[in-house]
């Protein structure tokens, strides 16, 4: 019988298994993955729009009228309420979806009012995260900060443990319909030194690192 690391282990592995099933770029059948954008910018550029989640908090301009501007916390309902709009839904919207509903709203008191939504401080814990699963020394779900890269997380897990299969690691990114995965080269990268393998991580990311198959 498996001792309990090794038992929540395979549960870890079996759970995140899960999540690339539902990725776009890889089905169970292995189909080859794409490498992960190398930029920060080619990062930034194939990665899903945030979504405003409970919690956050929001800068809301409207051009011309600085009594409709407002700065503004989501509720844990994720609503909010500004100057002439009350509980207008936020969580699960863009910035800019969410700007062009108050605009719709607005209209009934403003002349063709022009909203900005900026997100001024990310409190939804979850999507500012970024975990990695399976044969890390470490397991565990990192706070992201600016400028991250996976060889950034992989130091913060203390690296691969001897089991792992680091040059079959996923970089799964997205969620939904919209998530997709990435093939990283971890092996390369923490035993080979190639900084070519080190791509930029964004928030919400999570690296899955499967075990050797002897």
């Amino acid at each position: 019988m498996k001792n309990p690391l090794e038992f929540m282990r395979s549960v870890v592995i079996a759970a995140a298994a899960a999540l690339i099933a539902g990725c776009s770029t890889v089905g169970l059948g292995g189909e080859k993955l794409t490498a992960a954008p190398a930029t920060p910018e080619d990062a930034v550029a194939a990665a899903p729009d945030y979504l405003i989640g409970p919690l956050d908090e929001l800068e809301i301009f409207v051009w011309r009228a600085p009594e409709l501007s407002t700065e503004v916390t989501v509720r844990p309902d994720g609503r909010i309420s500004t100057p002439l709009v009350e509980d207008m839904v936020a969580s699960g919207k863009t910035p800019s979806q969410l700007a062009g509903d108050l605009e719709k709203s607005l209209a009934a008191y403003v002349k063709a009012p022009e909203v900005t939504v900026i997100v001024s401080n990310f409190s939804s814990t979850f999507d500012q995260q970024v975990r990695v699963l399976g044969e890390a020394q470490q397991p565990i779900a990192l706070p992201y900060q600016a400028g991250m890269t996976v060889l950034d997380v992989m130091v913060a897990v203390g690296g691969l443990t001897e089991f792992a299969a680091g040059n079959r690691a996923v970089l799964i990114r997205g969620h939904g319909a919209e998530r997709n995965s990435y093939r990283l080269h971890l092996d390369g990268l923490l035993r080979k030194g190639d900084i070519s393998a080190n791509v930029p991580v964004l928030p919400g990311d999570v690296i899955l690192i499967p075990e050797s198959v002897f």
